[in-house]
């Protein structure tokens, strides 16, 4: 049975991944406002109706965080009528190029060597540390616009899971929003709705048979032990979250409180 879309979400025909993040709880009982943070897979196939949706929510700025090996892959983001597109690669894209050849190219011989016997997962795991670990500039400069004026803001990579979900779990941190509260979002997407649509170059059955989609699948699930390993990630390097905030992303006690004014109720 197909999963249905959620009634409170929009069915975007060309968009997956769309969500808003209001409504998650902070630690001091606050709440993340509606309509202010979205985030979402990449927007290169959106519709010319999934343009209008996008474009009704007033947008201040789209944060794009494929690099250009996705870009190539998908294409360039419709553009959407006074929102400013901002390009901040969360990844190499000779890594981004590796990943979709094998991905899309890969035969079973070389997915097995690549991907099995926990391979997969570890190497997610390990992209997300990177993330955080070598992406402090971005990172900062991310909530520095939104700090500044950039919202109502859409967060996007190319499947709307990892670059993007560690960018709004950092975003998520910055104002005090709870860890569980994190990871819940992250995991929504798991939703069949949701998912990456993966497309192989081949059409042969081998191509598509249920090893090759096993061995496939940890790299485009959402799994808690990714998230936890970004969180250990901040620990082991900075000690605590504010340190990481503050050392790491240089986000000063104002900034924090601007955040703050403008995502929070």
């Amino acid at each position: 049975m197909t999963q249905q879309v959620p009634s409170t979400e929009p069915e975007l025909a060309g968009v997956r991944n769309f969500r808003d993040v209001g409504g998650l709880p902070t630690v001091d009982g606050r709440r993340v406002r509606h309509g202010v943070l979205f985030r979402s897979g990449h927007l290169a196939h959106a519709t010319a109706a999934d343009a209008a949706f996008l474009t009704s929510l007033g947008l201040h700025t789209v944060f794009d965080f494929r690099n250009a090996a996705d870009q190539r892959l998908e294409g360039p983001d419709v553009e959407l009528p006074g929102v400013r597109n901002v390009n901040l690669p969360l990844s190499d894209p000779a890594d981004g190029a590796e990943f979709w050849r094998m991905v899309r190219d890969g035969d079973l011989d070389q997915l097995r060597a690549a991907l099995s016997d926990g391979r997969a997962a570890g190497r997610m795991s390990s992209s997300y540390r990177m993330i955080i670990k070598e992406r402090t500039a971005e990172h900062g400069q991310v909530l520095r616009a939104l700090a500044e004026d950039s919202v109502p803001a859409l967060m996007h990579c190319a499947a709307g899971k990892d670059r993007a979900g560690l960018s709004i779990a950092v975003t998520l941190l910055a104002v005090g929003v709870e860890r569980d509260a994190i990871l819940a979002d992250y995991l929504k997407s798991n939703a069949a709705h949701r998912r990456y649509k993966v497309r192989r170059s081949s059409s042969s059955a081998d191509a598509t048979s249920p090893e090759v989609l096993e061995l496939l699948s940890p790299l485009f699930d959402a799994r808690a032990e990714y998230l936890a390993a970004a969180f250990e990630t901040i620990e082991q390097n900075w000690g605590d979250t504010e340190t990481y905030l503050a050392r790491g992303l240089g986000l000063t006690p104002r900034t924090r409180e601007r955040l703050r004014e403008r995502l929070l109720d």
